[in-house]
């Protein structure tokens, strides 16, 4: 890894993180580079991948630091706004042609899981699989947390059902969420949510635990 990218991302880039929500903080910023390189690395290891499209490491990297920087313009847009930021960081330039950093810019601008197209390259399917690892009760954690911050109107139970609607939504059979490599944890992890919740009382109690936790901050 090209130790002046290295230094520039950890200094300028990820401290950035720290002004968003809690579920994107530099702690998530942080897993989505480590899960991104290791998606990498596996793939290097498949000759058949490393053959036909190489995996270039300093480009896996610096799209996971960037993917959820237009967080710091507007939510509903933000993988549109990191693509953008992405394209208009001119130190970027320095360790990137610019045929590289479009390819960067489409693939943080495809990682959002919602996303009504599959990614463009193998590098929005690296980023968008690394910003969906998928750990249950984390996953409830943050989505208990997501509820707190931006519906401070809601009463315990607005905030269960809005919980129980996301997860339905997006990670239970038939939810909008992807995954991109069959071989991934995350495959036998979302079956491990999917069981939580289908399981309602379960559910319920770690929503519990998570909002007692929150609320008596």
């Amino acid at each position: 890894m090209n130790p002046s990218l290295v230094s520039y991302i950890e200094r300028e880039v990820i401290p950035r993180y720290e002004r968003f929500d809690a579920a994107h903080r530099v702690d998530h910023a942080q897993m989505v580079i480590e899960q991104s390189l290791d998606i990498a690395s596996r793939l290097v290891g498949e000759l058949k991948v490393a053959k036909h499209y190489p995996v270039i490491q300093e480009m896996v990297y610096a799209i996971a630091a960037f993917h959820d920087l237009g967080l710091e313009v507007d939510r509903k847009t933000h993988h549109l706004e990191s693509g953008r930021i992405v394209r208009e960081t001119e130190r970027l330039r320095e360790w990137f042609s610019p045929e590289e950093i479009e390819t960067m810019a489409q693939a943080v601008e495809d990682h959002r899981a919602s996303s009504d197209h599959a990614p463009r390259s193998i590098y929005g399917k690296i980023v968008a699989e690394a910003d969906r690892f998928i750990e249950p009760e984390k996953i409830i954690e943050r989505t208990v947390q997501y509820g707190l911050a931006n519906y401070p109107e809601y009463d315990k139970e607005g905030h269960w059902q809005r919980t129980l609607d996301h997860l339905h939504e997006k990670y239970a059979e038939g939810g909008y969420l992807k995954l991109w490599f069959a071989e991934s944890p995350n495959v036998q992890r979302l079956e491990a949510l999917r069981k939580i919740i289908k399981d309602e009382s379960r559910l319920r109690a770690i929503f519990e635990k998570f909002y007692n936790e929150f609320t008596e901050q």
